[in-house]
């Protein structure tokens, strides 16, 4: 059975009449007649009596009627859904991004979306630079967003803008007001606190520093939020590297301050699987972005 023998089955039940039909439809009158003879041989039913020469709708054919019609009905509905997805006026975008991009950069850009695109609905998952990556190769989301390093073949990733790590710490910290760079000594004498294996912000800081230094470095906390990073240093006697974005709240605010390591710039980027075609908002996300 197929959408168009439904077409023309309803048009004929209408107007009791193949000619009045296929002229309705734009069809020849061969093509309505071999239509409903087709349906009527595929089901082994008969659906209109010939009366004289006219037609007449009969038990079969009227009980099949409303059931057609309500078919046809589902069938516009799709394509209403279709024609909103192509025009932007519906649709989902799943998102995984990591946290620094997640709480600081992401936020304002979703909410310009948005506004743009009020009936599409961006759903935020977050998770570190592994997470994400394995989120978009996995289809569980159809962007990605990230500030770490990463190989992965199957992921296409654009540069999308840029954050700088900063070493902070405590105004009361021994070195705050330090101006002079900090030695390699220094920086494994410190206490750190650091983000967990695998986040994007460990990562950099680690690929920035020399494989002795970032080896040698005394870790004796391992969090898993920028925020919980940030609290711990700003309790005093603990240095951090952590994204600019994220400190300067605090550095603002005189709770932080920059001890005296130039790190270098780190690109966010957005990823995409190179073997899933994204939708419509999908593409129109990243656009915006």
């Amino acid at each position: 059975m197929t959408l168009e023998q439904l077409r023309i089955f309803v048009a004929v039940a209408e107007r009791l009449h193949m000619t009045r039909a296929a002229e309705a439809l734009r069809l020849t009158q061969s093509a309505v007649s071999a239509a409903v003879a087709a349906l009527e041989a595929r089901y082994g039913v008969r659906l209109f009596d010939r009366v004289g020469r006219g037609l007449a709708l009969n038990a079969t054919g009227a009980a099949f009627l409303p059931e057609a019609r309500a078919v046809l009905a589902q069938a516009e509905a799709a394509e209403r859904v279709l024609d909103d997805l192509a025009g932007l006026k519906r649709g989902a975008v799943r998102l995984f991004a990591s946290q620094t991009i997640a709480a600081y950069w992401l936020p304002p850009r979703m909410a310009a979306f948005a506004r743009a695109h009020p009936e599409i609905q961006l759903h935020l998952s977050i998770g570190n630079t592994h997470r994400v990556v394995e989120a978009v190769l996995a289809g569980e989301a159809e962007l990605g967003l990230i500030e770490g390093a990463f190989e992965a073949s199957r992921v296409e990733k654009v540069r999308m803008d840029a954050d700088r790590l900063v070493v902070v710490a405590a105004p009361g910290h021994p070195l705050a007001g330090r101006v002079e760079a900090l030695s390699t000594a220094e920086l494994k004498a410190l206490d750190w606190v650091l983000r967990e294996e695998g986040s994007g912000t460990r990562s950099e800081f680690e690929a920035a520093l020399s494989s002795g230094v970032a080896a040698g470095l005394r870790a004796v906390l391992t969090l898993p939020s920028n925020e919980a990073i940030l609290s711990a240093v700003a309790a005093g006697g603990l240095v951090t590297a952590i994204s600019e974005l994220a400190a300067q709240p605090l550095i603002g605010a005189g709770r932080l301050v920059r001890l005296p390591l130039d790190l270098p710039e780190r690109p966010f980027h957005l990823l995409r699987h190179r073997e899933r075609r994204p939708s419509r908002a999908a593409e129109a996300f990243a656009s915006a972005l």
